[in-house]
């Protein structure tokens, strides 16, 4: 009968330590991969504690992953650094160098003939923006009326956490691009005219564009 026996380390304590670093090294990124996995998952979507508010997370796994900020491939001619809106996609897109962009999930305005169309520029940006409805809004939505004299910045302000103000030639044009109180909406044509993001991600793009921008809203 072969008897088959265990062969003595490698009497070499400078091999021996590489192997065991090695193999430590090796478990200690298994172990971690799971949480670095999660952390790529939802970190960008979780709880954001700012100027004295707190915006709720995004329930990633509820959401259509198309939604969620993502780099994809770039065709246009924009320049780096210009905002796209395609209201149709219901897509925002920062283009970026090198054939790429950053895809943002909108909501749009609930009919064609509300939302605004062609080419801007970033005239203004606000962190939780003070809102007063037009009186175009409260026509259509006699629930506003309350609000006709503005409502401060908060968690209850149907502006989120952030607004791009839109301009054009020097006049602001009442569209912004900005956050949300029903994120459930973003992806869909439901807002009076304004372009609305998730308010981790208008976060992000407010922290990304300067005044002076340019945008192109596309309608189809």
């Amino acid at each position: 009968m072969t008897v088959w026996r265990m062969r003595k380390p490698l009497q070499n304590p400078v091999f021996n330590q590489f192997l065991a670093d090695h193999v430590l090294s090796r478990r200690a990124v298994l172990a971690g991969l799971p949480l670095l996995l999660a952390g790529c998952a939802g970190a960008d979507y979780g709880a954001v504690h700012d100027g004295g508010f707190t915006t709720p997370p995004i329930d990633t796994t509820a959401v259509d992953s198309s939604l969620l900020r993502q780099e994809v491939p770039w065709h246009g001619k924009e320049k780096p650094g210009s905002v796209v809106v395609n209201v149709p996609q219901r897509r925002l897109y920062l283009v970026e160098a090198g054939g790429k962009a950053l895809r943002y999930g909108v909501g749009v305005g609930r009919t064609e003939g509300t939302n605004f169309r062609g080419s801007a520029v970033i005239g203004r940006k606000e962190k939780w923006p003070h809102w007063t409805p037009t009186s175009n809004m409260i026509a259509a939505m006699p629930r506003y009326k309350p609000y006709a004299g503005g409502l401060e910045g908060g968690p209850e302000n149907p502006l989120g956490a952030r607004a791009l103000y839109l301009y054009r030639d020097g006049h602001d044009t009442f569209f912004r691009l900005h956050g949300t109180t029903e994120p459930e909406t973003i992806g869909q044509a439901v807002s009076s005219g304004c372009i609305r993001l998730f308010n981790q991600d208008i976060i992000d793009l407010y922290n990304r564009v300067p005044v002076g921008t340019h945008v192109t809203v596309v309608q189809g």
